[in-house]
């Protein structure tokens, strides 16, 4: 049965998967046995995305070549420090599948985006039908429905045209954009500024302070974007200020829930431990960092979280450090 494979069901795999399910069968991979199991019984996913009952159209699994055998297009839903491992199993996909990541992240070590993650674990497969869905999308919101926007980029548009036309819905509208390095990147790099203006909520900031954050964060993420081979103009649009804005202003984004975390005191690992859900940015920062670094690119808003991240340093002595820079002109 021809079908959408979304692989990783937490709680932004199964939005998009409910998503879908409005109008293709829709077969959503589930890591543990247990909690596909949960998810055909009761219709919802109780550990990702309580509270929401899911369309008709979708079933879960945890056979990954029963989700992927007979799929017209292919989602990768996985956390990037797993991704890889998923990837390695997938082998029975068509060379022209389309093929898009949900995930936001830079794998650590090899400094690889998931799109290229992909296509290594795919050698055959055509590399302009593998590319990314991304943008303002809080998972809670859009399975609510509220009104929401996406961009899918693909270098091929017929495979983009496909993703759109999958998931396009009167309460998310989806547009193409042919910028797949520009896309992804600002998907991965907002993740690390979200933990920033997380710090600046919880420090008792106000809305001049958050501003300000946004404002260079989105400075920052395009030179980098950028010297990657990025256009300028995606980071202007959904999957630049869009996404930064949204992960740098809810309450419910986890990078930001991270950044308020920190800023109350509390440990890293405590705060991840009861989430139980992955916050890229993370580990996302310490590769920015290295990207940033190869590219000869100034990135001061990262290198303070990383601090306050990895060396334990105070968010309170991380704005002081960023407040008390060199002036310089605003580029």
């Amino acid at each position: 049965m021809e079908h959408v494979a979304v692989i990783g069901a937490g709680s932004w795999g199964t939005a998009v998967a409910a998503l879908a399910a409005h109008r293709h069968p829709v077969v959503l991979w589930a890591r543990r046995p247990a909690l596909a199991e949960m998810i055909n019984a009761s219709s919802e996913n109780p550990d990702y995305l309580p509270g929401y009952r899911l369309p008709f159209g979708l079933r879960a699994t945890s056979s990954l070549e029963e989700a992927t055998k007979g799929a017209i297009v292919l989602v990768m839903a996985v956390p990037s420090h797993g991704f890889s491992g998923v990837m390695a199993e997938i082998t029975e996909v068509g060379h022209d599948l389309p093929v898009a990541s949900l995930t936001k992240g830079i794998e650590e070590g090899t400094l690889r985006r998931m799109t290229q993650v992909i296509a290594d674990a795919l050698p055959r497969h055509q590399a302009e039908r593998i590319g990314v869905l991304t943008g303002p999308n809080l998972a809670a919101e859009v399975t609510a429905g509220d009104p929401t926007a996406a961009v899918v980029a693909m270098t091929d548009p017929e495979a983009a045209a496909v993703v759109q036309r999958i998931f396009m819905g009167p309460t998310f509208r989806v547009y193409t954009n042919p910028d797949v390095i520009g896309c992804e990147l600002a998907g991965s790099l907002k993740n690390v500024m979200a933990i920033a203006a997380g710090m600046s909520s919880g420090l008792g900031f106000g809305d001049n302070t958050r501003a300000a954050l946004i404002t260079r964060a989105l400075a920052e993420l395009t030179r980098l974007g950028v010297a990657l081979g990025g256009q300028p103009s995606t980071f202007a649009g959904l999957a630049g200020m869009g996404d930064l804005i949204a992960t740098c202003t809810s309450t419910k984004s986890r990078n930001h829930q991270v950044g308020v975390g920190l800023a109350k005191g509390r440990k890293l690992e405590d705060i991840i431990t009861e989430m139980k859900m992955v916050a890229e940015g993370v580990k996302t920062t310490r590769a920015v960092l290295e990207l940033s670094e190869k590219a000869g690119v100034e990135m001061p808003i990262a290198e303070q979280v990383a601090e306050v991240l990895y060396e334990g340093r105070h968010p309170r002595d991380a704005v002081m450090s960023l407040m008390t820079r060199e002036a310089k002109a605003e580029v």
